[in-house]
């Protein structure tokens, strides 16, 4: 058939084909493999919706979806063979450096969830006493090794062990510390009540990505509209996810139903939103300033070269023609081709006026994003400190760090009074100080104060602030350090220098001086005390029989007796060996502290259990009081002392009062 009826009748076709879309192509459903970082949890959450309303499907896909299992290497996985795409982090900078051929799709946690969480053992602790400790590291963790370097903790100075993904395993002490997203473990460590430590390396100023979609260059290079249509339905599944987190996790449960609990997952689904920030940025987003950022911090501490070139490392979502997706094809014959190119060059055609406008929309809301980003580029994304900008008594700025110190969120803050933020007992310092700054009088522009956390607690930080004009009319903008970790370290010091190591109660020194603050002044009078001195009968055969561990359990539980039964205004010290001192204020008469040693004696006879072995020990008190035995420290101490010996003469296991008689009955002995 000669003449325009051929063309006219392919033209219908594809018109007929346009209004029943896209028919299956010739290419048959193709199989790919996306390789989790972790087991099955909602941070994956909008690929198993992608999977399950078909998106993967449609875009002619059938998607395996594989967790993770101890020692599993993603990056490996993926750049081994082709169709496999996986879940990355920042690390996948490295991975590229060390010459694996991974390419970053689409961020989807703009924040990284990754921190360290430790076992809490003793008040100031800081990440530096994790050194030599037992640390359980995930694969794709370097942001927190860098975190960790900047601390100038270096990884060959901890132990480091395999991950297992078991909570339980840091609630029981079989490692010290374990990385953990504050999306997933932190659950199960609140639930238990177990007391925690959490460390994030954005309070050291490193705000990397989060969880990342990644392939390979071979993957791009050999199948682009693969990977194209693979990008596109699980951003599409991710937009749904996020939309409807209960649906989704019913698809979690259905796919692994042991895993986890639901309240699992609805814990983790209300924190992921705030770092995936879809309310702010397109799902998907990668900018590359912030990938130079990353780059030049891991620099910083020697993981990377300085100014690593990023070519090729992150993806191009949109084709050079402006079309971001790949066109279906048909088997039509030579006609039906020819009908296809002229339809399509029309589509196109269209397609192009209306991908023009929308280019010119995205044009100016980039102007506008740029002009922000100029303004506030290196602080926001690059400093270590929280940044704000107050305006007629409101937060109008706010960066990332100051969401971390504070606890809340950006929306948040914007709402609240900034006072609010600040403890009470620092608030009129610096409201008076403010409304100087406001005035032009002359008021330090830098100090400490105390922060109120979101969570309660409490964070010690550097407050600098200035005046400058910002709209039109005056605003304060400042800064806030966070000092808690030093202040904590300097803590730390104090306690140590003030408290015996292996029991945690006061050492010498503090009892001397809480002695002396306690004694009364020269010509004066004070409150009655006693001065108790405390020896373990018989200690010595458990340190010979059982080795000097089991003895130092038996100190800390004696110590810990101590603090058991004395009163909140007493004082229990140890100040050597097996001998403990007691600082009873007020004093009381003699039936009362007689009454009170009898307790103390009985608590420390209780027998000890110790890894299946039970030891007992009993013990001797020497008693001195103040006015009547002396009213100085060296008095009072030799007064005890004496006591304490008269107590192990007579049979141990007992107390005595110092009496002056007591110094004839040993020259006697003697």
């Amino acid at each position: 058939m000669r003449g325009p009826l051929p063309l006219v009748l392919a033209l219908v076709s594809l018109f007929v084909l346009c209004l029943l879309g896209p028919l299956q192509a010739a290419q048959p459903v193709e199989r790919v493999v996306l390789h989790l970082k972790w087991t099955h949890a909602f941070q994956f959450a909008g690929y198993y919706a992608a999977q399950s309303l078909g998106y993967y499907r449609e875009a002619g896909l059938d998607v395996d979806i594989r967790e993770a299992l101890p020692g599993t290497d993603v990056v490996q996985a993926v750049v081994a063979d082709e169709g496999h795409y996986g879940i990355g982090t920042s690390s996948l900078l490295l991975a590229r450096h060390a010459g694996h051929p991974v390419v970053a799709l689409a961020v989807i946690f703009q924040h990284s969830p990754l921190v360290l969480v430790a076992r809490s053992l003793f008040p100031g602790q800081t990440l530096h006493d994790l050194v030599g400790r037992r640390v359980m590291l995930e694969p794709q963790s370097e942001e927190l090794l860098a975190s960790l370097q900047k601390e100038g903790i270096a990884p060959g100075t901890l132990t480091l062990l395999d991950h297992s993904f078991d909570p339980q395993d840091l609630m029981e002490g079989m490692v010290d510390a374990m990385s953990a997203y504050t999306t997933n473990e932190l659950y199960y460590f609140e639930r238990a009540g177990f007391p925690y430590l959490l460390f994030s390396p954005r309070t050291q100023g490193i705000d990397f990505y989060g969880d990342t979609l990644f392939t390979s260059e071979q993957e791009i290079d050999r199948h682009p509209a693969r990977v194209r249509a693979f990008r596109a339905a699980s951003l599409k599944g991710w937009q749904y996810a996020l939309s409807h987190p209960a649906q989704v996790i019913d698809m979690i449960l259905a796919r692994a139903p042991d895993s986890h609990e639901r309240a699992f997952y609805e814990y983790e689904a209300h924190q992921t939103a705030p770092l995936i920030r879809p309310d702010l940025v397109e799902i998907g987003y990668m900018s590359p300033a912030r990938w130079r950022h990353i780059a030049d911090t891991y620099a910083e501490i020697g993981l990377l070269p300085p100014g690593l070139p990023l070519g090729g490392f992150l993806y191009n979502a949109t084709p050079p023609n402006g079309l971001s997706g790949a066109w279906p094809t048909y088997s039509l014959g030579g006609a039906g081709l020819l009908a296809l190119l002229v339809g399509t060059s029309l589509l196109r055609s269209r397609h192009r006026r209306h991908v023009a406008r929308l280019n010119a929309e995205l044009r100016d809301v980039h102007a506008a994003l740029d002009e922000s980003e100029g303004r506030f580029k290196v602080l926001s994304e690059t400093t270590s400190v929280g940044l704000f900008v107050v305006r007629d008594g409101r937060l109008i700025l706010v960066n990332p760090v100051l969401t971390t110190l504070t606890g809340f969120s950006r929306e948040e803050l914007l709402r609240m009074d900034p006072y609010t933020l600040v403890h009470p007992d620092d608030r009129g310092l610096v409201q008076a100080r403010s409304q100087a700054r406001g005035r032009g009088d002359p008021t330090p522009n830098r100090y400490e104060i105390r922060l109120l956390h979101a969570n309660g607690s409490e964070r010690w930080v550097e407050l600098t602030a200035g005046q400058l004009s910002y709209g039109g009319s005056m605003a304060t903008i400042g800064s806030l350090t966070d000092l808690t970790e030093r202040r904590r370290t300097e803590e730390r010091i104090r306690h140590m220098a003030q408290h015996d190591p292996l029991t945690g109660l006061p050492n010498r020194a503090q009892v001397s001086d809480r002695l002396h603050q306690a004694l009364p002044r020269p010509g004066g009078e004070g409150p009655p005390l006693a001065l108790l001195y405390i020896d373990l009968d018989r200690f010595k055969p458990i340190n010979g029989t059982h080795g000097h561990a089991v003895g130092d359990r038996v100190l800390q539980e004696v110590g810990r007796r101590l603090r058991a039964v004395l009163r909140r205004s007493d004082l229990a010290g140890r100040i050597g060996g097996d001998e403990f001192v007691v600082l009873v204020l007020p004093g009381g008469d003699r039936a009362e502290l007689r009454e009170l040693c009898q307790r103390l004696r009985a608590t420390i006879a209780r027998p000890i259990e110790i890894n299946g072995l039970t030891v007992s020990v009993t013990a001797s008190v020497g008693i001195a009081l103040c006015p009547e035995h002396g009213q100085d420290e060296v008095t009072l101490a030799r007064a005890a002392d004496l006591a304490l010996y008269e107590a192990k003469r007579q049979g141990r296991d007992t107390e005595r009062f110092y009496h002056p008689g007591i110094v004839r009955d040993l020259a006697d002995i003697h």
